[in-house]
């Protein structure tokens, strides 16, 4: 069970992943091409103008969601490494715990404005702004539930301690795997034979 959920969760954060990709291409396609119709051609595609934004909002959006389950937000981790572990753990509680609040906020607002957003239109594609918008559904649900996990996985003691501090900077994965290999006596002897 726990397989098929893995295999589950992976195949939606690559669909998530093939999503930001087509966003990416339909903002490079849309943008190049009006530029070239219009310096070389003294036209332009009417949804030039659009596409690339709309495409723009969803990248944003999925975006976030992949970045939260990677670990890759922006993030100041300068007083969490001065706790202790306790504090660490209560910290990263209260994170998750607010994140998942700001989740339900957003999908609770987005509930609120559905009607609104359904029943607008975009300028020049005529179609309903809730296929803009509504991505907005899927992050506040999915975030939610990652935090949720997140919460769940605390309390039953199952969160790592090199979880509990969010900031992943570039190149410093490896720095700490170098960190942990020196600090651990076990490793030591193994390299020693």
């Amino acid at each position: 069970m726990n397989q098929l959920l893995g295999l589950a969760i992976a195949a939606f954060y690559r669909v998530l992943e093939v999503v930001m990709v087509l966003c990416m291409v339909v903002m490079l396609v849309t943008v190049f091409g009006n530029v070239v119709l219009r310096l070389g051609f003294n036209t332009g595609i009417d949804l030039s103008d659009e596409l690339p934004r709309f495409a723009f909002v969803w990248l944003t959006f999925l975006g976030a969601i992949v970045g939260l389950h990677r670990r890759a937000h922006l993030g100041v981790d300068l007083v969490v490494r001065a706790l202790p572990l306790l504090g660490r753990k209560l910290c990263w509680g209260i994170s998750q715990a607010i994140m998942f609040v700001c989740s339900l906020y957003m999908l609770y607002g987005t509930w609120l404005q559905h009607d609104i957003i359904a029943g607008n239109s975009s300028p020049v594609a005529q179609i309903s702004t809730l296929w803009v918008y509504g991505v907005s559904y899927i992050t506040s649900t999915a975030i939610g539930l990652i935090c949720l996990a997140n919460l769940v996985r605390l309390a039953l003691g199952h969160v790592a301690d090199d979880e509990l501090i969010d900031v992943n900077e570039e190149g410093m994965s490896e720095i700490h795997d170098i960190e942990h290999e020196l600090a651990d006596p076990a490793s030591r002897k193994g390299t020693a034979s």
